[in-house]
């Protein structure tokens, strides 16, 4: 008689990832092949994913800083346009 100090279930979520880690590992051989054999074509989708990604960049970039330029001038011209009809009320409790 074996003794274990894990269940079932760590034994089939042990199996399940080893198992994980053996597909990724053939698709990343299959893929280092792909590379090896078509580097032209793998090549230009790259380069073409990473212009993309540029592109998006930018235009984030870009972005933000027209919305930090619109606060800046908001904040520069009348600062008291949003704030019409505000009041401060302070409310002094003296504890005789």
């Amino acid at each position: 008689m074996s003794f274990r100090f894990y269940t079932n279930a760590v034994s089939r979520a042990s199996r399940a990832f080893a198992a994980g880690i053996f597909i990724v590992g053939l698709l990343l051989i299959g893929f280092g092949f792909m590379i090896y054999l078509l580097p032209e074509l793998f090549a230009t989708l790259f380069a073409v994913v990473f212009c993309i990604s540029g592109v998006g960049c930018g235009i984030t970039a870009v972005k933000i800083f027209l919305a930090q330029k619109k606060l800046v001038d908001m904040d520069s011209d009348d600062s008291e346009d949003y704030r019409e009809n505000v009041q401060i009320h302070i409310e002094e409790h003296f504890d005789s």
